[in-house]
């Protein structure tokens, strides 16, 4: 199970990259693992606005759906339309293919979020 260093990483398993005032928010390696194979993703609507651990998300697995939760709070600036016509790209590399693009209303709320080592931390007391 894959966790990259640089970015931030929340307890419901999403994960932030900062781009100056901006930052890409996706779900981990250890969430598509568990989640199996995606099959649908909900994406939001750009210019919607949500607030740190708001639900802006759903991703279809052949297990379950899940709620994604933005682990800090922004407006959206773009969704990635690939995973309209391919979720299973999530599976294939949950990293490289973001969710949604944000504007940060707060950089202080990333202060709050896990660090690379705190997640792996984090996630062997989940094992």
């Amino acid at each position: 199970m894959k966790v990259l260093e640089g970015l931030y990483y929340s307890k419901s398993h999403e994960w932030v990259k900062v781009d100056g005032e901006e930052a890409f928010i996706g779900i981990t390696d250890y969430a598509q693992e568990h989640m199996g194979d995606i099959v649908y993703v909900e994406l939001p609507e750009v210019d919607d606005e949500f607030e740190k651990e708001d639900s802006f998300a759903v991703v279809e697995s052949v297990k379950a759906a899940s709620d994604v939760y933005l682990p800090v709070s922004g407006i959206i600036l773009a969704v990635n339309q690939a995973l309209e016509d391919d979720p299973a790209i999530l599976n294939a590399d949950a990293y490289e293919n973001w969710i949604v693009k944000i504007a940060l209303n707060d950089k202080a709320e990333l202060d709050e979020l896990m660090t690379s080592e705190e997640y792996e931390k984090f996630l062997a007391e989940e094992a």
